[in-house]
């Protein structure tokens, strides 16, 4: 559990602490808190996609018990760059914050479109800022800076303190050739290190990658081979509905082949237009149609533009995929183009959808050599650079499994910082800093996560999750028995299975079941129906049955219905 909630106030008067309630040792889910006094602003939002072991789960965003119990000290929720890892978690936070949100102005119009799904009567209060910016956010002073990323407004964060400046990158790459000609503005970083940085806080993804990472322009190359390489067929594309920069490097290409583009699924076409109107994505009208004017063109004059690249149910690609969309039926005429990395955790998923395609005709385009994506992130010797520029005297490595977050430590000590001035942390750690004493770990805040499952969201539960497991590998067998007073069958047993393989004479097992099951109801009948010594009786005899009989570890659900004189039913379930 989380503690330091309530600290003493003149304690905190000179005390600044920075805490992650998400993004350390992990991909996604970023939240991170200044606290200085009586005030607070919070870094980002996001949230992060379950693996195979959080089966029916949604997503995954952080556990914000730690703001809520001080939610009077948050003045704003500052958001770098608009990818759901950083924006995502907004739907569950800010309800519960109600605090004001800062960001650029095509972050802002993607979260507005995000809340608009999720949360209609949620009227946050916005701020729109550009790089460049200085803004006063009660103790703490904020510089936005510009940072390449593969989305077009992402900016890092200059903040200073009353002890010291802060700088958070956010997600960035130095990209001297970025696809909207907004570079990191190098220029704004040397300015704040020559001011002095106290603390560094920088993107770990790529730290273990070596050199530099490639430009987003030679995608475009990569797209005009693709396009001219099956000239003939309709071409897919499959991207994040967020990567501005990718759908303006497909809508560039498809103009060079004279294709038209339709955008599928309600966050690709939302997007899309906003940043038409927002002028990030330049595309001629004339190029765009409906996913209901399709049927009017040949294949080789159209382009699809949708989502699923990490093979989420509900989008447009895995729908295709499945035969289930009503507008397009993929065949060998078709090419799918899946232009992002896998998330790590989305593998399988992914790998379903490539089989699905194949098994559906379509040629698939996802092989990382054929290099469809470029990653947005800094590597090695971009990572040294930024440390290089910005000259911290402290650095917390953030954003990245904890592997990624050694290795920038590693990177840093590179760099002549010293070893005891970086601080690898976990996610609820608070780091303080006082005036003339250095740094250290104080304590820890309840960080963890909260699960969303579709519109409910709550703490993850170990007995849930091993519930769905079990459910979900071995099937459920259902005994119903219906007693009366006095715990007498009233009815004959009855037995329903979801699921359950059963190895043996299903017609011998079944005979064998339906007899324990009576004999055990009537071994317990006698003064006073006991229906829960019947369920836990039953549990016990049906498992044993099937172990012995080496047939199933199927979960076990006894429903026992006790009709009672007046003729009213009393209709208990227990699952395990």
């Amino acid at each position: 559990m989380g503690r330091n909630y309530h600290r003493n106030r003149t304690a905190d008067t000179e005390r600044l602490n920075f805490i992650a309630l998400g993004g350390l040792g992990e991909i996604g889910k970023n939240m991170y808190v200044l606290e200085y006094g009586e005030e607070m602003i919070v870094i980002d939002c996001g949230l992060k996609f379950p693996d195979s072991e959080l089966p029916g789960v949604d997503y995954i965003v952080p556990d914000i018990t730690y703001l809520e119990h001080n939610r009077e000290k948050i003045k704003a929720i500052i958001i770098t760059h608009g990818h759901e890892d950083h924006t995502g978690g907004l739907p569950y936070v800010l309800p519960r914050l109600r605090v004001p949100l800062y960001g650029t102005q095509l972050t802002l119009g993607l979260i507005r479109n995000k809340l608009q799904d999720d949360v209609p009567t949620l009227r946050p209060e916005y701020h729109e800022i550009r790089a460049g910016d200085v803004i006063k956010i009660g103790v703490f002073t904020v510089r936005f800076i510009a940072v390449a990323h593969s989305i077009p407004d992402g900016v890092a964060l200059s903040i200073e303190t009353p002890l010291g400046r802060i700088i958070h990158t956010g997600d960035f790459k130095l990209d001297s050739t970025p696809i909207d000609g907004r570079i990191t503005d190098y220029g704004a970083l040397a300015e704040e290190g020559d001011k002095g940085v106290m603390l560094l806080c920088s993107d770990s993804t790529n730290a273990e990658r070596k050199g530099i990472t490639p430009s987003e322009r030679i995608i475009t190359g990569t797209l005009d081979t693709l396009f001219r390489q099956y000239r003939t067929r309709r071409i897919i594309i499959s991207s994040f509905a967020s990567n501005v920069h990718r759908i303006q490097q497909v809508a560039d290409v498809a103009s060079r082949f004279n294709r038209k583009i339709a955008f599928m699924g309600r966050s690709m076409i939302r997007n899309a237009e906003l940043a038409r109107e927002t002028g990030y994505l330049k595309i001629d009208s004339k190029m765009i149609i409906s996913m209901e004017e399709i049927w009017k063109y040949s294949d080789n004059q159209l382009v699809i533009v949708t989502t699923g690249s990490q093979g989420e149910p509900f989008s447009g690609l895995v729908t295709m995929s499945r035969g289930e969309n009503r507008l397009i039926e993929l065949g060998e005429h078709d090419v799918v183009f899946l232009l992002a990395s896998v998330i790590p955790g989305n593998e399988k998923l992914v790998n379903n959808t490539v089989n699905r395609l194949f098994s559906q005709g379509c040629e698939v385009v996802y092989e990382k050599e054929r290099q469809i994506h470029v990653s947005g992130h800094a590597s090695s010797e971009e990572l040294k650079i930024m440390l290089n520029l910005t000259r911290p005297q402290y650095f917390v490595p953030i954003h990245g499994e904890y592997k990624h977050l050694v290795r920038h430590s590693q990177l840093a000590q590179e760099v002549g910082i010293n070893p005891h001035n970086i601080f690898l942390l976990v996610n609820g750690d608070i780091l303080t800093f006082t005036p003339n004493t250095p740094p250290k770990k104080h304590g820890h805040v309840q960080s963890g996560a909260v699960i969303v499952d579709g519109n409910a969201a709550g703490s993850i539960k170990s007995e849930v999750l091993k519930e769905r497991r079990e459910l979900a590998e071995d099937g459920v067998i259902a005994v119903s028995l219906t007693v009366d007073e006095r715990g007498k069958l009233i009815a004959p047993v009855a037995i329903e299975t979801q699921g359950v393989f059963i190895s043996e004479d299903s017609a011998d097992i079944f005979k064998e079941l339906y007899a324990v099951s009576e004999q055990t109801a009537q071994e317990l009948s006698g003064h006073r129906a006991n229906a829960e010594a019947l369920k836990k009786a039953i549990r016990t005899r049906v498992r044993d049955v099937l172990r012995k009989r080496n047939s199933s570890f199927a979960v076990i659900m006894p429903i026992v219905s006790v009709k009672t004189r007046d003729n009213t039913n009393i209709y208990e379930k227990e699952f395990f």
